[in-house]
């Protein structure tokens, strides 16, 4: 099976962050529409993980919009839902190759790219990889943002809470964003996935 030829005007003029943020707001839905068709498109015959990717399309485009990578620094939690992120950064055109041997990663590998400041592909790991990124500005006493995207399911892990413990204790300063999209691997179980359901209805 062959990937069809499918139209993304606006995609193509993206090679960087920088070239996001040329677009105006107005034309960030179109992107998003043409972003899932590439990812519609490549994991139909690659194979992927195609829902976690579709759900964080316009997330991925507003942390790229607002922040200024690589400078400021993301962690994707697991990274399985890092597509958007590489196509974004530089990868648009090697996209096709993502998830063959030889080709595009399908999780996030340090030093990929110069966006790519962590190495995943297990659960609840991202809260303490950023803190310690965040911690780390203390001492080459540079300024920037590190932003922790993690989900609803990793949150029940234990190195999660461990790295709460520690960045309320330390007062880190550094963002953390839950998607909580209500999907794991596995039923989400515990106190923390029944607070968030009662947060959700």
């Amino acid at each position: 099976m062959e990937l069809k030829a499918i139209k993304t005007e606006l995609l193509e003029k993206i090679d960087s962050p920088k070239d996001l943020k040329k677009l105006k707001v107005e034309q960030l839905k179109e992107l998003s529409d043409e972003i899932r068709r590439v990812l519609l498109n490549t994991c139909s015959v690659n194979g992927g993980h195609i829902g976690a990717n579709l759900g964080v399309v316009e997330l991925s485009i507003a942390l790229h919009y607002v922040f200024n990578s690589p400078e400021d620094k993301f962690l994707f939690d697991t990274s399985h839902q890092s597509y958007t992120h590489k196509i974004l950064t530089g990868r648009r055109k090697y996209f096709h190759t993502i998830c063959i041997p030889k080709g595009i990663p399908r999780f996030t590998v340090r030093g990929e790219t110069e966006h790519d400041h962590w190495s995943a592909g297990h659960a609840s790991t991202a809260l303490s990889g950023a803190m310690g990124m965040a911690e780390a500005r203390k001492t080459n006493k540079k300024e920037y943002e590190v932003i922790a995207i993690t989900g609803d399911g990793a949150l029940g892990g234990g190195m999660c809470y461990e790295a709460l413990n520690n960045i309320g204790y330390n007062q880190t300063n550094m963002i953390i964003i839950l998607n909580d999209n209500k999907m794991s691997i596995s039923s989400n179980v515990g106190a923390m996935y029944k607070h968030l359901k009662k947060l959700s209805m």
